[in-house]
């Protein structure tokens, strides 16, 4: 990565993996932390073993950052995963965003599905509101908000679902995570 000049500093960021760890898709934090250090990503980050990665980025970089990702993890680990990325500003938006936050503590039961695109409006209200009562979700622009009171495990809002319907891919994560990677990809200094 080139260094930015003083005036435009770096971006913290969290790159969200797809489908890592899970299925027999193993890669280990510790590897690809050193593949993308050996690739020029200063001391990048990972939360958990599901794919969550936080680095510093130039602003000139950021669109860039999610197909230099995927090739990375391609080429070292053999395996394609889709790469979602997000700023401070919009993993903290997104936890102000959700609507049933007030209305459930254990912070496991709500998820966020970050898309990698916005959906067409047509495509969002086509979406059966009552596919998997008593779950709820709400999508606001580029993800979708989960509550499952009782649990993912059985629930049909799965992501297969949601990319069908939707048309674009995405990944999950509970607002557990959420809140730590807006932590960690807050702005230093």
């Amino acid at each position: 990565m080139t260094k930015p000049s003083q005036s435009q500093p770096e971006i913290r960021c969290a790159a969200l993996l797809r489908a890592v760890n899970t299925g027999g898709r193993k890669v280990k934090m510790a590897e690809l932390r050193e593949a993308l250090a050996a690739a020029g990503f200063d001391a990048p980050t990972t939360l958990l073993a599901s794919g969550n990665v936080v680095l510093d980025v130039p602003p000139e970089d950021m669109g860039e950052l999610a197909p230099r990702l995927e090739e990375l993890i391609r080429e070292r680990f053999g395996l394609h995963s889709d790469v979602i990325v997000r700023d401070h500003a919009s993993l903290a938006q997104a936890l102000a965003a959700h609507p049933f936050r007030s209305e459930e503590d254990n912070r496991a039961r709500l998820h966020v599905v970050f898309l990698r695109d916005v959906p067409e409006p047509s495509l969002v209200a086509a979406m059966d509101p009552d596919r998997s009562p008593p779950d709820r979700f709400a999508v606001l622009g580029s993800e979708i908000h989960v509550h499952y009171p009782n649990g993912a495990g059985r629930s049909k809002l799965t992501l297969d679902w949601f990319e069908r319907q939707l048309g674009t891919v995405g990944t999950a994560r509970n607002l557990n995570t959420v809140e730590k990677l807006a932590a960690l990809a807050a702005p230093q200094g």
